[in-house]
């Protein structure tokens, strides 16, 4: 099972905020909360964060997104590998291509579904993360064990586990 680590959930309604922990707190290691974007990129300067759930409105009566969209532009300057996902309640179409060209992983609507939360959030978390294929693994590791037995193959085949024979064909594909 992957490791989704620290979640961040910005949102000035400390309703919300309670919702996603409640509802985030079993999927990821820890659930920061913020009920204000202040303090935000130095709570991102202080801890490892692996995602951002950010609301997109903190101005009093406002609800154009503008306020998300101004703090997207901010962690992703500062932190560009850090996934962030738009939440508000005012959705609309414009408003999600808008977020969703200016770098957000993606975009959920209140009220939302917990699962489809929870999902999107793990997506936007694995999206980041990069796959190395098997063979390039297999490849540097044998590189390393035979650099590190200075160019003995029957040493780097005996730590290997394989014969030297079986050593010499993979460092052919090498």
């Amino acid at each position: 099972m992957a490791n989704y680590g620290t979640i961040l959930a910005v949102d000035d309604n400390p309703a919300v905020l309670t919702a996603v922990k409640i509802c985030l707190a079993g999927e990821f290691d820890r659930v920061l909360t913020l009920a204000s974007p202040d303090t935000l990129l130095t709570v991102l300067a202080q801890e490892k964060v692996d995602g951002i759930l950010l609301d997109m409105n903190f101005t009093q009566g406002g609800n154009s997104g503008q306020d998300g969209l101004l703090w997207l532009q901010a962690i992703h300057k500062k932190h560009p590998a850090i996934p962030v996902v738009l939440v508000t309640a005012y959705a609309d179409i414009k408003l999600a291509v808008r977020g969703l060209k200016m770098g957000a992983a993606d975009f959920v609507a209140k009220p939302w579904d917990n699962q489809e939360l929870i999902r999107i959030l793990k997506d936007a978390i694995d999206a980041g993360r990069k796959v190395i294929p098997l063979e390039q693994v297999e490849s540097e590791h044998v590189s390393k064990v035979v650099e590190c037995c200075h160019g003995n193959i029957s040493r780097a085949a005996e730590l290997l586990g394989i014969t030297r024979q079986t050593l010499y064909a993979k460092m052919r594909r090498l």
